[in-house]
């Protein structure tokens, strides 16, 4: 399937127009995570595993697996599907979404995920989708109301300045 998925009533909704993202894009989604404060919720640290992080997200723009919310036609958010190479797996993806910070709490990253769990559904035929996210995250309550469910829970995941976080592993179901 081609643009056409994302097109009419799903491409204009107020302000916000979701995209399929394109290698360009990249810079922005890198520059947002270098921001500390989004940084914190993610397990990468320095520039070596922010660059292969970005590497891995944007191979899925050649798939059309990667959205970009844009404002103004700039890019205000980025959400992927982690596609899986393996037919038995074919079925699922992990999800990862960044918003830029100004533009948190204003619904972009709703916009967004609908998006992305409709591309999901529809292009990709997938049954459920999943993410990780960290406690303490404010992000966790929009993954709530999409209707994710928490499926488990890992202890001291990441450490950082001697202090540990723990996830959530959280699903939707789309089938």
């Amino acid at each position: 399937m081609g643009k056409g998925i994302l097109n009419k009533d799903i491409m204009a909704e107020s302000e916000v127009t979701i995209r399929f993202a394109v290698e360009e894009d990249k810079k922005y989604w890198i520059q947002w995570i270098k921001d500390p404060s989004i940084l914190h919720w993610f397990p990468m640290c320095n520039d070596l595993e922010i660059e292969d992080a970005a590497r891995l997200i944007f191979s899925f723009v050649k798939h059309q697996a990667v959205l970009t919310a844009e404002i103004e036609g700039k890019p205000v958010g980025i959400a992927n599907l982690n596609l899986h190479p393996f037919q038995r797996l074919s079925h699922q993806a992990l999800i990862t979404i960044i918003v830029e910070e100004k533009r948190r709490g204003k619904g972009v990253g709703t916009k967004l995920m609908q998006k992305l769990i409709f591309l999901a559904k529809e292009k990709f035929h997938m049954e459920m989708i999943h993410l990780e996210v960290y406690e303490g995250n404010p992000a966790k309550r929009l993954y709530e109301r999409l209707g994710f469910t928490p499926y488990g829970y890992q202890e001291h995941f990441t450490k950082e300045e001697g202090s540990y976080l723990g996830k959530y592993l959280m699903q939707k179901n789309l089938a």
